[in-house]
Formats: C-alpha cells, structure tokens, sequence
C-alpha cells in the first residue's frame, strides 16, 4: 500500500495520501483546504548505510569538530550521535552519567567524586 504525497494548488500545502487500492483509487484531495487542484509530487526516501559506512561516517574528521573528551557535556552528545547513528537507543542513563561526572556525586562513604 504505497503512500503519495501531494502538492495542493490552492494552498500550497503539502498532503499524504494512502492508496489501499490501486484499482479503485479515489481522486486526492488536500488534507488542509479539501482542494481537488493537487500535483503529485517526489517524495523523500531512506536510503540505509551498511555498518561499515555509519562507521566511516563517524570517523570523518568534520563529525568531530567541537568534540572536546576533557568536558563531559560535549562527550554526551558525541556518544547520543554514534549511539543514533549506529541504532542504538542509548537511554537516559548516559545523560544521567554524564551529568553526574560533571558535577560530581557523593559516595555512599560520604566523600565527594570528581
């Protein structure tokens, strides 16, 4: 069932269509105005890397510029940007972490960590 996106002449506006038959397809109308003035148009696509690209991608020096590894906050988002990149959900843990390391925690012996 292939989605279509449409252009409405009136109003300009962009609008998603489902076609559940390709036989008994019904006219697009615009989502927004109800218009029947509409264009079809290209729709964006996803094109998936292999492991080996997201990899090369992360390695490319221009990802890196700002990446400082003595501030934590900088560290955090560089790991939230490889964990998405490779598709893992990171959780709020890391930031949690890294908040804690910047800040600094105290030990269940009642010393501070830094």
């Amino acid at each position: 069932m292939p989605l279509y996106e449409y252009r409405c002449l009136d109003c300009k506006r962009h609008s998603t269509v489902l076609v559940l038959s390709l036989a008994n397809q019904a006219p697009a109308v615009c989502s927004h105005c109800k218009g029947i003035r509409v264009e079809r148009i290209m729709s964006r696509f996803a094109s998936p890397k292999s492991e080996e690209a997201r990899l090369e991608a992360l390695a490319d020096p221009g990802n890196l510029a700002g990446l400082n590894e003595n501030d934590p906050q900088s560290m955090a988002r560089f790991m939230e940007k490889m964990g998405k990149e490779m598709g893992e959900d990171l959780g709020d843990d890391l930031s949690e972490a890294m908040e804690s390391s910047e800040t600094g925690s105290i030990e269940s012996d009642g010393t501070d960590r830094l």
